[in-house]
């Protein structure tokens, strides 16, 4: 047959893909592990130090945050979601939950503002990134899966890296649009002044940008948490573990439970960040 009636495949890119990631595994296996290691020592981390404290100090910890970020009425909302959490069984799940999500957004913070900085002050960094975040961020949560297996091997680990891909381009391009809306005359007032370049990045650029970049944050956060169920067909844990086997045994209240537990956490984190923006 004529390549041109396209009945039959002529670019064979997924066996160019498939071919490249073999590739990686088979000569790059001891940088990827490198990547892994403080990506596993901080889930370890926080895990242990969430399962080892009193549910009740987690709950206190969180109703100072949000008395303080949210006011009165989101703080009795928190204790009242954490202790329903732990009413439905779910504490465990919600604590693995909540140390995926803290570090996926740690490594989102530390990685994508910088990145978000640099595209929001040099257009043609901006022009090379975009693409790249476009592709991050419409390519399906499963086809994140496949390769992240592959290079990590299945766990929270690789629910964690697969999670900081997804969760990165809020962060990046919130950060960006930030510093880009910083009005021209501060800069020029603070060049004016004598300031240097990584001054007026300190003291003026990134104070006015600071209610975009927390908005960046939160959607990094309710990304993450999107993924949580995902993450759980590769043994990542957490309440994605309730919904998964919900679905695999078609048992609508372990799901409702597991999903429950999510939105509520999302709810908390949701109003956290939102006052720390404000």
């Amino acid at each position: 047959m004529s390549w041109y009636t396209f009945e039959e495949k002529v670019i064979p890119l997924d066996d160019w893909i498939q071919f490249g990631v073999d590739w990686l595994v088979e000569n790059y296996r001891e940088f990827f592990q490198f990547i892994k290691f403080p990506v596993e020592q901080s889930v370890d981390g926080i895990t242990w130090l969430l399962q080892a404290l009193n549910p009740w100090v987690i709950i206190l910890i969180f109703a100072v945050l949000t008395w303080k970020f949210a006011g009165k009425i989101t703080t009795f909302f928190t204790v009242g979601t954490f202790t329903l959490i732990g009413l439905l069984g779910l504490w465990g799940d919600t604590m693995t939950t909540l140390s995926m999500v803290v570090v996926s957004v740690l490594f989102c913070a530390i990685v994508g503002i910088p990145l978000g900085i640099a595209a929001g002050r040099r257009d043609r960094f901006d022009t090379l990134l975009r693409p790249i975040l476009d592709t991050m961020q419409t390519t399906p949560a499963f086809v994140y899966l496949i390769p992240v297996v592959m290079l990590f091997s299945i766990g929270t680990v690789s629910g964690v890296i697969a999670t900081i891909v997804f969760a990165m381009p809020p962060i990046v391009r919130l950060t960006n649009l930030g510093i880009r809306q910083v009005h021209p005359e501060l800069v020029e007032a603070g060049e004016a002044f004598g300031a240097t370049p990584t001054q007026v990045l300190i003291k003026v650029q990134i104070p006015q940008a600071w209610p975009s970049i927390m908005a960046g944050l939160n959607q990094t956060i309710m990304m993450a948490l999107s993924m949580v169920v995902i993450a759980a067909l590769i043994g990542a844990g957490g309440l994605g573990t309730p919904v998964f086997q919900g679905l695999n045994n078609l048992d609508i209240g372990l799901a409702t439970i597991g999903g429950l537990g999510i939105v509520l956490l999302a709810m908390v984190l949701d109003r956290i960040t939102q006052g720390m923006g404000q």
